[in-house]
């Protein structure tokens, strides 16, 4: 899937992801509300990217203003999709009450969110 492709998907304009490429990973900036209907929408864009060629996905939830259960599907799907093509998936988070739900649900010891954008290109 090419970056530029975003224009085939239906998103509000605060909630568009915003998909680029840095430093040889595919980063995913999501925003706004990460709930049923953002997984529906998302998933369609992120399968591709997740199932690609990137050795790095990165996933950047720092504009993220709600995260359900479902967005916590998400990022299991996109870490399944990654490593099953021996690609890493980094995780991006600052917000409380997501890092909250991470840890009870313990996806922190899956996913190891990280506070930059920097810090999780820097992992190995």
């Amino acid at each position: 899937m090419q970056l530029d492709a975003l224009n085939e998907f239906a998103f509000d304009s605060d909630q568009q992801p915003h998909v680029y490429g840095r430093d040889g990973a595919v980063v995913v900036e999501l925003c706004g509300e990460i709930d049923l209907l953002a997984y529906q929408q998302i998933v369609p864009l992120l399968d591709p990217i997740t199932g690609g060629t990137a050795a790095t996905v990165v996933i950047d939830l720092t504009h993220t203003t709600f995260f359900d259960c479902s967005g916590l599907g998400l990022l299991v799907r996109a870490r399944r999709r990654t490593k099953a093509r021996g690609a890493r998936l980094a995780v991006v988070c600052t917000h409380p009450l997501t890092l909250r739900v991470l840890r009870l649900t313990g996806l922190t010891l899956l996913l190891s969110p990280v506070p930059t954008l920097e810090e999780a290109l820097r992992q190995k």
